[in-house]
């Protein structure tokens, strides 16, 4: 007899726990006051956001980070994170479709603003302010990472041929070209500051280019399968998981890669504390960190959202 009065108050119990837990935790999107930093210092109730992204593993995690962040503040946010290469992503911000994505110093360079070569120092003024003049977009300070492009090999190739820059590829190239196959993502097989660009200021050519999904590559160069060579970022996590050795750029033809999150003039215009917001979160966002965001997902399994959520949580950023 005295077993239901127990599990009743039992029951309660678990109820008022679970409706502190329910008030601690706030809800992401339905306004601003969330546990983290975020919510107790941004409320964007009311507004209503676009985030993009392009889909390679690095993309989808910062745009899950923006995403997140700005549920937290209370924005809605629809999702326009994964799209297909950087043109994709650029054109749907210009005309409106979405209204932010991160992009790189480099991209902006070469491939929208049309010019070649490094950067003019400083780099992130020289694309912001001209992007900003000739097509309207407002650039964000960037993040310290850094994802460039690089060559990699195989550590046994690299020790067996004494490879350790892009430059002894040359004669590596002329003297074994049964062994100078490369796997290359399909951007990178076509940008100017990609292949083209590279073959050129080096003054050579891969007989054997092999174009494979950008995730693909790093399996195939660490095993020697269909290529000993292959176009990676800087920042994924498999570099060192797999032992690849990144060749150095000894001519710096890759320009300079910082992340920022760019969005249109008047996105920005309309609502100035975006840039208070993410200058919390850009900052944290170093090469090491990315590496390790990017190895969560790449070899660990973990969803892109769960792996920006987490470096959220952990950041105290989100409650």
């Amino acid at each position: 007899m005295l077993e239901r009065p127990v599990s009743l108050l039992r029951s309660l119990a678990l109820v008022a726990v679970a409706a502190m837990i329910a008030v601690g935790c706030g809800g992401g999107g339905e306004g601003g006051g969330g546990g983290g930093s975020i919510g107790q210092g941004y409320d964007f109730s009311g507004q209503e956001y676009t985030v993009g992204s392009k889909e390679f593993t690095e993309q989808l995690v910062l745009g899950n980070i923006t995403k997140l962040a700005l549920e937290e503040s209370g924005a809605t946010v629809n999702d326009q994170i994964g799209l297909a290469g950087s043109d994709a992503v650029r054109t749907a911000m210009e005309s409106g479709e979405l209204d932010m994505y991160w992009e790189y110093l480099g991209t902006g360079w070469i491939n929208i603003l049309g010019e070649t070569g490094s950067i003019p120092e400083p780099a992130y003024e020289t694309v912001a302010e001209r992007d900003l003049e000739e097509n309207n977009i407002h650039w964000l300070e960037p993040a310290p990472e850094e994802n460039s492009y690089a060559i990699a090999t195989n550590r046994e190739t690299a020790d067996a041929y004494g490879l350790s820059t892009l430059s002894d590829l040359e004669s590596f190239i002329a003297e074994n070209p049964d062994e100078a196959s490369i796997c290359v993502g399909s951007e990178f097989a076509v940008r100017d500051d990609g292949l083209p660009g590279l073959q050129e200021a080096y003054g050579y050519e891969f007989p054997d280019i092999q174009r494979i999904q950008d995730g693909l590559v790093y399996d195939q160069v660490a095993n020697g399968e269909g290529c000993n060579f292959g176009s990676v970022f800087t920042t994924d996590g498999r570099i060192a998981n797999l032992d690849l050795v990144l060749l150095e750029d000894d001519q710096e033809f890759f320009p300079a890669f910082n992340g920022a999150l760019t969005m249109r003039q008047e996105v920005f215009e309309q609502n100035e504390q975006i840039a208070d917001l993410f200058g919390e979160i850009s900052p944290l966002l170093t090469t090491e960190q990315m590496q390790q965001l990017n190895l969560e997902v790449d070899v660990n399994g973990v969803p892109p959202e769960e792996v920006a959520e987490t470096f959220l949580r952990d950041n105290g950023l989100i409650g």
